[in-house]
């Protein structure tokens, strides 16, 4: 579950983290809507594609600190995207359930760590 420690309000209830190299190459490729999270070691600007994802997401980076420091709406199938600030963790929202327009997070909110 991901907490917007800023607003509250739940970003994802349920996630799959993606730890390894593998994992995270594959990411959300031939899967069903749901959400990723993908950990690196260290913080790095995120080189992300849309090849084989047949549904748009949103992106949010999340530097060290758990602060989000650049969010991508609307990322489209069979694109590519890299990000201008540099993160430790990526989350992927394939599986966004909420009303239509509702933000669920904004640059500079705290997310409560991956539990």
């Amino acid at each position: 579950m991901i907490i917007n420690k800023t607003t509250g309000k739940i970003i994802s209830p349920r996630e799959r983290v993606c730890q390894n190299f593998f994992s995270q190459a594959r990411g959300l490729m031939f899967r069903k809507k749901q959400n990723l999270v993908m950990v690196f070691p260290n913080e790095r600007k995120i080189s992300l594609h849309m090849f084989f994802v047949f549904y748009p997401i949103d992106v949010l980076i999340v530097d060290d600190q758990m602060r989000i420091v650049e969010i991508k709406r609307y990322f489209q199938p069979f694109t590519t995207w890299k990000s201008a600030k540099k993160g430790k963790c990526v989350v992927e929202l394939g599986d966004r359930r909420t009303p239509a327009g509702e933000v669920l997070a904004a640059l500079g909110d705290q997310i409560d760590q991956f539990q």
